[in-house]
């Protein structure tokens, strides 16, 4: 887990094998269903629901005995799941779009430190940000100077050849 990842867990519990609750030090509270990695051999053996049922969290990490995940994927998986935006995916924009911090910046209009905000879990990722960002990505303005449409299905093409 990065020292930079904002919210802190603060207690877990298992729901059903392979569904989590969890309590985040942003006072929210959130299910999350891990069966998408349970089946690699790392996990082999807390896919036994007496086992998993003995989740444990000391603040730091969710484990079960000598097999661990980190909060902040957790985080992340919950949030999406959610039907919310996560942290991971908006680091996920900025990679998949060569966007350093201030880059970023630049392209959203918004300051570089909301960006590390959100890039961190910091705070939530409001609903307008990522749309942002995802028109961002659409259009690729070459300068400051926004676009006035939407480019064509040919001029997204040429653009993302």
């Amino acid at each position: 887990m990065s020292e930079f990842f904002s919210p802190k867990i603060q207690s877990v519990s298992a729901l059903a094998p392979y569904r989590l609750l969890s309590s985040w030090s942003t006072g929210e509270i959130l299910e999350v269903d891990i069966s998408h990695v349970m089946d690699k051999p790392a996990f082999a053996e807390i896919s036994k629901p007496d086992v998993f049922a003995k989740v444990r969290t000391d603040g730091l990490s969710i484990e079960w005995f000598d097999t661990e995940l980190g909060p902040d994927n957790v985080y992340a998986w919950a949030k999406e799941q959610a039907d919310e935006v996560s942290h991971e995916m908006f680091g996920a924009w900025m990679l998949r779009n060569k966007l350093s911090l201030s880059g970023a910046a630049d392209a959203l209009g918004i300051s570089r430190r909301m960006v590390s905000y959100y890039r961190t879990a910091s705070k939530a990722i409001p609903r307008s940000i990522w749309l942002a960002c995802l028109g961002w990505e659409v259009s690729r303005p070459s300068s400051k100077n926004l676009p006035h449409r939407l480019p064509s299905a040919k001029d997204y093409a040429r653009v993302h050849a």
